[in-house]
């Protein structure tokens, strides 16, 4: 007897259909940058050409802006941060998709643990014996951001041509760079590193959400063949 291949539920994958390829160059593209980034700065102690120049113009902000840098800091701290992810974790759980849930905790737990590994790679260090590179808070909040972005545009029911989310996108993208405003602004970071941070999330996002689907799926299907098997 022929089996039939069951396609993915309508409405349960955490990455659009429609942003499949698109998000893919995207991701490879952004790896390039934090690769080729790495190495150039990698055991550096100090800011390059392109650092000193944004960093003189963004460096030492006044209130009320440094309030504003100093906000988005404490978002990326553990608390914060964990304070966000159980926040919309809960939300998916909530609202009945815990493939979102899912998705949210891997994705988010990927970007920083990837950042992480690659402080100890590269060495590039700030103020000292402070590891650098990339920046953590930027890449943390720009995949938190843009998990949640994915997870609102490919809710049940919606599909259709990429430039559908855009404004979705765009503004998770805008939220991440936020927080790398805010880490170069503090001292925290030189600008190259915020950028690598940026990267690491828009590279690691969409690979994990396509892994999360594919896992979920090939569940789904096995559950579904073992229950057409006679005597079940």
């Amino acid at each position: 007897m022929t089996q039939t291949t069951l396609p993915p539920t309508p409405g349960t994958a955490v990455l659009p259909p429609a942003l499949r390829g698109w998000l893919g160059p995207v991701a490879g593209s952004a790896a390039s940058v934090v690769a080729l980034l790495g190495v150039r700065y990698a055991g550096e102690g100090g800011p390059g050409r392109a650092d000193a120049r944004v960093g003189a113009a963004v460096e030492g902000v006044r209130p009320p802006w440094r309030s504003v840098a100093l906000l988005l800091d404490s978002l990326g701290e553990p608390v914060g941060a964990t304070a966000l992810v159980m926040a919309v974790m809960t939300g998916c759980l909530l609202l009945r998709r815990p493939r979102a849930a899912v998705f949210t905790v891997a994705a988010v737990g990927a970007t920083v643990g990837a950042a992480t590994l690659l402080k100890h790679l590269v060495g590039r260090t700030i103020h000292g014996e402070n590891l650098s590179y990339p920046s953590g808070h930027t890449a943390f909040a720009t995949s938190l951001a843009l998990t949640v972005a994915l997870l609102a545009t490919g809710r049940p029911g919606q599909d259709g041509h990429p430039s559908r989310y855009g404004f979705g996108l765009a503004a998770a993208l805008v939220a991440g760079a936020a927080m790398g405003w805010a880490q170069v602004a503090l001292g925290a970071h030189y600008p190259t590193d915020a950028l690598a941070g940026w990267c690491t999330a828009l590279a690691l996002v969409p690979v994990t959400a396509w892994l999360v689907d594919r896992t979920a799926d090939r569940r789904a299907r096995r559950r579904a063949d073992a229950g057409r098997q006679p005597g079940r």
